[in-house]
């Protein structure tokens, strides 16, 4: 979609695409202030969509511009995952420390058992070791022994399988005729 011929509805969207809210935009665009004309004018779907391209055309200057300054730097995946090894050596005492002209150690790396389980972890994660988990919690029925929620789902099972089978399937809050 190209620039808005309304000059005010695109100041308008630049403005929301920047992070504004609808009240801000509204007044930096050149309306008089006014909360509804704010709301109004946000709910216009060329705006909408020309909003919606602005975002879109950023992330992908952003990405560019991400890409672009990875590449200058050499940062690459193998470097980060050999720097991550290195900090585990490092933090965990296997290596020494050598500096001087002959490859001679000349002093010791001081354990940080912190430091090496982060490095580890990032390095279990990128090859997969690793599973994100969340609980889950229901509220009332945390405080339900796991027999008495056992019961509970094979119930609820059977009345989904009668539902289903009789072709009876009411909408939740419906009633039944």
């Amino acid at each position: 979609m190209p620039v808005l011929l309304n000059p005010k509805h695109e100041r308008f969207a630049q403005e929301l695409a920047s992070g504004k809210s609808a009240e801000e935009a509204h007044g930096l665009a050149g309306y008089k202030a006014s909360r509804s004309g704010a709301s109004q004018l946000k709910q216009n779907l060329n705006i909408s969509n020309r909003v919606a391209e602005l975002l879109i055309e950023r992330e992908s200057i952003h990405a560019q511009a991400t890409a672009d300054a990875v590449k200058s730097v050499g940062l690459t995946k193998q470097w980060v995952i050999e720097t991550l090894m290195e900090n585990v050596a490092r933090a965990m005492q296997a290596k020494p420390v050598r500096t001087d002209d002959e490859g001679e150690a000349i002093g010791e790396y001081q354990y940080q058992g912190s430091v090496a389980n982060r490095a580890l972890e990032l390095l279990g994660k990128e090859v997969g070791m690793f599973i994100d988990r969340k609980e889950v919690r229901t509220g009332s029925l945390d405080e339900l022994p796991p027999d008495t929620l056992t019961q509970l789902r094979e119930q609820l099972d059977a009345e989904r399988v009668g539902r289903a089978d009789s072709g009876d399937r009411p909408e939740a809050g419906s009633k039944p005729h």
